[in-house]
């Protein structure tokens, strides 16, 4: 049993960021930081975009980029929570670019802002088209210089520790859920070990391995929420799936697709479907820069009615050098599947992306339960509402991570954290008896299969209710299959990753069940128009 000040759950961009500033102000307490893969394999990693953030005081201000949030999340969005995050972006970026996050910047030395859909000016802040890994560097750099914070690799964590374990009855409806800490299995020992802390802070990224074909990593199997729902948090919004509408098409992938970041777009990249037509005029009035659920749905509908498998996406006509200049990455995968983008259209087709929806926390990161703080794709802070504008997600990370270090801060400070009040309960040991390793690794591998076909079938960017149903009832039989191996098998993270998937699917079903509107990212063939506002879902 290990104890620690502060347990952080994840090393993307939200992770690390509350982990050096708690680090930094309390040099003497320890910050532990636990992964489940690498450290520098996250979500955060596979961002190409960049951080929308108001820089261009002349054209832009903090009003436009308010308006094009609560545009793009449709009704949805917490209109003090999209406040708080565009007035505090530019200061929290420019921390970083203290920390030595290098952006691009003109020839004058003004940092270069590119316009992606959804919004009127452009204010994308970028490192070509690794923003991501950009900021995943400057991040872990500064993390390794902290001799207080410690990061586990290859730890995957099971379970959050609540009264539940101590055999007190918890539901919903218990009032003061408190977390205590995780039970986690080390990769490198197999062992389960206890871990607790006094304040927990989930940054476990997204779920998009729910789904057939995904932007995300292999890690994106949706632990945090999985794991706050079966802790009795609350878990709010999972119906808001985006799709990211142009993922690279290749003929029988699976998993992980390369992205093709909107800026190509907001670059001059034009939408074309099989006869060379640009489509989205059709659409929308801002065209291919129009937000991401409606060109997702243009291309769906476009696909559908053509019967092809992808549209493609124009990048001939663009100034080449530029093109390399910006998206080097894009420009060298293309090349590598023999896709010359001065000469060749890239074959391009919606894949799942993002999660608008999450763990439910308040203003200062905090969930329905005690002590249990959570940050970025894994939580629903109220600022995407029905759909994310983009490049608003790596700014949400930064600006909640910050707000969650002050929040703790403020309990160290005024002794409002315990000494461990853990040392007076009697945590039990994780208990394996009874178990053994499967003996068949096609029921793990199978279940997953069938899992993401039936989301992908059934609860993508067009949806009935007849197909969400046929959804629950196929999840519902995978999870009581999963439960029976899950109890009887000695853990695993291929076991782990599939029973918090189906815990993922369901909700996303059950959202999309209980959603009787179509409303950004839930659109419903049903209910073609939005009601008078259904509100936030809560599960």
């Amino acid at each position: 049993m290990q104890q620690v000040d502060f347990l952080v759950i994840g090393t993307g961009i939200a992770g690390l960021t509350y982990a050096y500033k708690m680090a930094s102000r309390y040099p003497d307490k320890k910050v532990l930081i636990l992964t489940k893969a690498d450290a520098e394999e996250t979500n955060t990693k596979y961002a190409q975009g960049g951080v929308a953030v108001v820089r261009d005081w002349q054209n832009d201000s903090f009003e436009k980029h308010i308006e094009d949030t609560l545009i793009a999340g449709d009704g949805l969005c917490n209109e003090k929570v999209v406040e708080i995050v565009v007035k505090d972006g530019p200061e929290r970026i420019q921390e970083l670019i203290d920390l030595g996050a290098n952006f691009d910047k003109e020839e004058s030395g003004d940092y270069k802002l590119g316009k992606e859909g959804g919004h009127s000016e452009s204010r994308i802040i970028h490192h070509k088209d690794i923003t991501g890994w950009e900021m995943e560097r400057t991040l872990l750099n500064a993390v390794a210089g902290m001799s207080n914070i410690e990061i586990i690799n290859h730890c995957f964590v099971v379970d959050i520790i609540t009264q539940h374990h101590l055999g007190y009855l918890v539901t919903k409806a218990t009032p003061d859920i408190e977390c205590y800490g995780v039970y986690a299995l080390n990769q490198k020992t197999n062992d389960i070990e206890t871990i607790l802390a006094k304040t927990t802070y989930l940054a476990t990224g997204g779920n998009g391995q729910v789904y057939r074909t995904t932007t995300n990593p292999a890690i994106a199997t949706g632990d945090g929420v999985a794991m706050v729902y079966r802790a009795k948090g609350r878990i709010e919004n999972m119906e808001f799936i985006q799709f990211h509408p142009t993922a690279l098409y290749e003929p029988g992938l699976r998993g992980q697709a390369f992205l093709i970041t909107e800026a190509v777009r907001g670059d001059g990249g034009i939408l074309r479907n099989k006869k060379g037509e640009a489509f989205m005029a059709r659409y929308d009035e801002r065209k291919d820069l129009a937000p991401r659920d409606i060109v997702a749905r243009a291309i769906d509908n476009e696909m559908k009615t053509e019967g092809t498998e992808h549209v493609w996406l124009d990048c001939r006509h663009m100034d080449q050098e530029k093109f390399i200049e910006h998206f080097p990455n894009i420009y060298e995968k293309c090349k590598s599947i023999g896709i010359d983008v001065s000469k060749d259209m890239i074959p391009v087709a919606p894949a799942a992306h993002y999660s608008c929806g999450g763990i439910k926390v308040d203003e200062w990161g905090q969930t329905s339960i005690k002590n249990l703080y959570a940050v970025g794709e894994c939580s629903s802070t109220g600022l995407h509402g029905a759909n994310r504008l983009a490049s608003n997600s790596l700014l949400e990370a930064m600006v909640f991570a910050h707000r969650c270090f002050l929040h703790v801060s403020h309990k160290v400070d005024n002794n409002l954290l315990s000494e461990h009040p853990t040392r007076k309960l009697n945590i039990p040991a994780w208990n394996a008896m009874g178990t053994s390793t499967p003996k068949e690794l096609i029921l793990i591998t199978q279940s997953l299969k069938e899992l993401q076909q039936v989301m992908s079938d059934y609860v993508g960017i067009v949806r009935n209710n007849i197909r969400l149903e046929r959804a629950i009832k196929r999840i519902d039989l995978l999870w009581e299959e999963t439960e029976q191996l899950y109890k009887t098998s000695t853990l695993s993270p291929n076991i782990l990753e599939l029973r918090n998937l189906i815990t993922v699917g369901y909700l996303i079903v059950k959202g999309a069940i209980f959603r009787k509107e179509s409303r950004g990212l839930n659109y419903n063939t049903d209910y073609p128009y939005k009601s008078k506002l259904i509100q936030n879902i809560v599960l």
